[in-house]
């Protein structure tokens, strides 16, 4: 075998793909996150005392959670990991334009709501 084929043998063998284990694993996870992100909605909307504490702070760990799977899907399913760092880079920038743009679009409405209740 000459060189030039044993790098690329060597170049399949570095970027093998995770197995089907790996694949149920984040599933399983994927499947959990899930579950939390109802279980915040529904205690947080529910009423009673549970409603007092999770209230102010839900749709941060709704965010929180929802970025969580979101690096799981891009990075296994989507195969990122194994891909070039610039890739990830697009995926990362995109995810934190969207943050950015969704906390300021929830602060400006936050702002408005209470100007015209007369608050500010």
């Amino acid at each position: 075998m000459d060189a030039h084929a044993t790098h690329a043998v060597e170049a399949a063998a570095a970027h093998d793909h995770p197995g089907p284990g790996t694949y149920l694993k984040i599933g399983l996870v994927l499947f959990v996150l899930t579950g939390l992100e109802v279980g915040a909605y529904e205690l947080a909307h529910r009423g009673g005392t549970t409603e007092q504490v999770l209230g102010p702070v839900v749709v941060p760990i709704l965010l929180i959670l929802s970025a969580l799977k979101f690096a799981l899907v891009a990075g296994y399913y989507m195969h990122l990991k194994n891909d070039h760092r610039v890739f990830t880079g697009l995926f990362l920038s995109g995810l934190i334009i969207a943050t950015v743009v969704i906390v300021a679009l929830m602060l400006l409405m936050s702002y408005h709501l209470n100007y015209n209740q007369g608050l500010v």
